[in-house]
């Protein structure tokens, strides 16, 4: 089979509210007035810039609730986030831009102004999986294309932004939310006041604990976050330090067995008997932890209620100073310490109990013995097993993330020329990342039931002849289910190094920009892994200790640690942004660009031909490590009263290699894209509307697999939207918001189908004295099943396929103080 890893979250809302960089709490600019300042040279409001630009403010984010940032990023137009994984591992992509690995790969994901790891798609380690969306928040910036691919690295697509709130005018909240429908327990709070003269801080977190949206049958979610700033204001400038200390652990969706039936046309899908996919998941507590070998080829044991954890402390310094004679220094400086693990049951295929037995035994007539849970050392009926007569076989994604470390610094100057007919506005700098990417892969292979409401089992298997092949359900201490692939240990830090440099000349109504980046760095240290040449990888060792080697143990994999490969390549690419805007009438601007940009593949090509086994340089080229985007806009933007709208027209071909994961297959791919994306608000006295549609038409240019020529990129769909809906008084507030998509196809072969599904949020807020507010937020509202993903290309013999949906139905009431 071939393992596509892609992994994702479900629901959000919009208000387009940003403010200045020194003020970064308030929330009352007039929209369409307000000062943009991700991925710009400097602040610019939105009818003035020539980028499409969209913010989510502080008041949106609260009265949503989202329960993750890939949720409240679905809010942004132009952004396709598959939320339907958990609180982390979203798969993200931007008109049309395919998603061809997990993660946000051509998008970058920062926390004031600087990335949150250098890398969005890190095999495992996406950066959402260390960002939280909490009260420290004051808005969300997204610049989609345009200057995205000049102002920050391996961005071409669009940089997201999360800005914190700094306390610069006093005020915070705590906030007790319960779920009403499912378990779940978290106290949200922030508070952020001057502390004298020029000098003010900010301070705010959360922590949440419960089973969480699904099934599981344990306390699956259990952590939190801190965040803390203080800001010196003095004559020309300021100064300000901040950290930030995350510490969390949830389950991670993986795609789960789904029956389908119908054709791949019009498929219908639908829940297997005892497994809802909205509300179940393949976790349960009588999955007992996973036994392997670690990146030392030691035995070490790993629970699987750990799920997606991760840890991170982060520290922070930002300054801003006028050196004299209109000259503006800015710098941003960021060390993370990041790190943690992944464990999630991924089913490498389903069948009825029967042909996975005798599968497993190696021939006909092989039995059923329960290995864990309340009723241990039954045989079973094969036919009722379960409850449903199914079993997967499943290969274990143990991951280490030992270190995910991050130091960025981001160094700018600026100054304005006065030239008479008009101004020219000079922006410099100069970037620098190190990004560490040190990680074990630890799989392993057991036999499970297919049960929900946390009831699933391990299962032993006996051959026909009486002999166990199995070990306490373990069919192997290695991925077995992929032909022992993907035992790996990587160590390689990526430094990226990119001097920069922006023009803006205005003139009258018109404003002309260009600007240019020059990327380039190494990438050094040292990989190891079983199945590419460095010998059979597969051994035995004796897990029981019990004198005797089982058949499971006689498949254990083992990572030739004397037999390692360097890392040694230097990569670099350029890219460029040319743009104009005309302001046609105050409320009206036309504007125009075009825009390259690359994107150095990092981690997802190690492992693959791109990158030499002899001495780790690249016999190819950088070619093999970068991917390029070329994109060109043309919109407008009108804003007047309580009415906003914008529109892009946009087109964009993207040329990348990349790399399946099992087995092991390199192939490159040239993708266009052309499409317009459409954004338009409405407010009159309480009541406010906000509405997004992106329509894209996408299209394989080029493919190894000839077959794909012409087809449409998995899982792009035609239109993808949301709306938002909210009527506002002093004593309450009430709203709704969709989010939809059209249907897409699961792979590029264009066969099977998503169905189109359309997602209903509604949120409602009482406000009875001054001071406090009660709320109720259900996502999800109606229930509706959305598939995000699917494994299989077409319906198999057997009508199972292995996909993932969104979260059912979750009711949150929450209780909030204002200070």
């Amino acid at each position: 089979m071939k393992l596509r890893y892609a992994l994702c979250a479900g629901a959000a809302v919009s208000a387009l509210v940003t403010t200045p960089a020194f003020a970064q709490d308030s929330t009352d600019t007039v929209e369409g007035e307000e000062i943009i300042v991700t991925a710009v040279a400097r602040g610019q409001n939105r009818i003035e810039s020539s980028v499409s630009v969209s913010s989510i403010g502080a008041e949106a984010i609260t009265n949503l609730n989202a329960p993750s940032s890939a949720d409240l990023i679905r809010q942004i137009p132009g952004i396709r986030s598959e939320a339907s994984g958990g609180e982390g591992n979203a798969n993200i992509a931007v008109r049309g831009i395919p998603v061809s690995t997990g993660g946000a790969r051509y998008i970058q994901l920062q926390e004031d102004g600087l990335p949150i790891l250098e890398f969005g798609d890190i095999i495992f380690g996406n950066a959402d999986n260390f960002l939280r969306a909490d009260r420290s928040v004051a808005r969300v910036e997204a610049v989609r294309g345009g200057s995205a691919s000049t102002f920050a690295s391996n961005a071409p697509g669009a940089v997201i932004n999360f800005i914190s709130k700094t306390g610069k005018q006093e005020g915070g909240a705590i906030q007790g939310t319960v779920g009403l429908d499912f378990e779940t327990y978290r106290l949200d709070f922030d508070y952020g006041a001057p502390l004298g003269e020029d000098l003010y801080f900010h301070v705010g977190g959360f922590y949440r604990t419960g089973e969480g949206p699904r099934d599981i049958g344990y306390n699956g979610y259990d952590g939190g976050q801190i965040k803390a700033n203080i800001t010196k204001e003095f004559d020309g400038g300021y100064i300000r330090f901040s950290a930030k200390y995350l510490d969390d652990k949830t389950p991670t969706i993986l795609p789960q067995p789904v029956r389908v039936t119908g054709g791949n046309a019009s498929p219908n899908y639908e829940a297997i008997a005892g497994f809802d996919p909205r509300t179940d998941s393949l976790y349960s507590p009588f999955i007992t932890p996973a036994v392997t070998l670690d990146g030392n080829n030691n035995p070490a044991t790993f629970d699987f209620r750990d799920g997606l954890s991760v840890q991170s402390f982060a520290f922070g310094i930002e300054s801003e100073i006028d050196v004299g004679g209109g000259w503006t220094l800015t710098n941003r400086f960021r060390f993370a310490d990041n790190s943690g693990g992944f464990l999630s049951p991924f089913p490498a295929g389903a069948d009825l109990a029967q042909n996975v037995a005798n599968s497993v035994a190696g021939g006909p007539g092989a039995s059923i013995i329960i290995a864990t849970g309340p009723n241990a050392g039954q045989t079973v009926n094969p036919t009722t097993v379960g409850g449903n007569g199914l079993l997967t076989n499943v290969v274990v994604f143990n991951t280490r993330l030992n270190s995910l470390d991050n130091i960025t610094n981001d160094f700018r100057v600026n100054k304005e020329f006065d030239l008479g007919g008009g101004t020219l506005n000079f922006t410099s700098g100069f970037y620098l990342s190190r990004q560490t990417v040190d990680t074990d892969w630890l799989w392993t292979s057991h036999v499970q039931t297919v049960q929900g409401d946390g009831q699933a089992v391990l299962v032993n298997i006996r051959n026909a002849g009486g002999q166990i092949v199995t070990q306490n359900g373990t069919v192997g201490f290695g991925a077995t289910f992929f032909g022992n692939c993907c035992r790996r240990s990587y160590d390689v830090d990526y430094s990226t190094y990119a001097p920069f440099a922006s023009l803006s000349f205005e003139t009258g109504r018109l404003t002309l920009d260009a600007s240019i980046r020059y990327d380039f760095g190494d990438a050094s240290g040292t990989i190891t892994g079983a199945d590419t040449g460095f010998g059979t990888g597969i051994g035995s060792f004796d897990f029981d200790r019990n004198g005797t080697i089982s058949t499971a143990e006689a498949q254990t994999a083992v990572l030739p640690l004397g037999n390692a490969r360097p890392v040694n390549y230097d990569f670099d690419y350029v890219s460029y942004s040319l743009g104009a805007n005309y302001l046609v009438s105050d409320d009206l601007g036309l504007f125009a660009r075009v825009s390259r940009g690359g994107r150095h593949t990092a981690d997802r090509s190690l492992f693959s031909p791109a990158v030499s086994t002899t001495d780790g340089s690249l016999p190819g080229g950088d070619a093999g490590v970068i991917a390029t985007v070329n994109q060109i806009e043309v919109g407008a933007k009108y804003q007047s009263g309580g009415i906003g709208f914008y529109a892009t027209g946009f087109f964009a071909k993207t040329e990348e290699t990349n790399v399946e994961l099992a087995p092991l297959e390199l192939f490159d791919s040239t993708y266009e894209a052309f499409g317009i994306e459409l954004e338009g608000s409405y407010r009159t006295g309480p009541f406010s509307l906000t509405a997004g549609v992106t329509w894209t038409d996408s299209e394989i240019q080029d493919a190894l697999d000839a077959t794909t020529i012409g087809n449409t990129p998995r899982r792009q769909a035609d239109l993808v939207y949301q709306a938002t809906a909210q009527y506002e008084s002093d004593l309450f507030t009430v709203g709704a918001n969709v989010v939809g998509t059209t249907d897409s196809f699961t792979q590029d072969s264009n066969q099977l189908k998503l169905p189109a599904y359309t997602q209903v949020n509604a949120f409602v807020a009482f406000r009875p004295i001054d001071r406090i507010e009660v709320g109720l937020n259900a996502a999800n509202l109606f229930n509706a099943t959305g598939f995000t993903e699917a494994e299989e290309g077409s319906i198999p013999a057997n009508g199972i396929v292995r996909a993932r949906s969104i979260a059912g139905r979750t009711v949150l009431a929450s209780i909030r103080f204002d200070f």
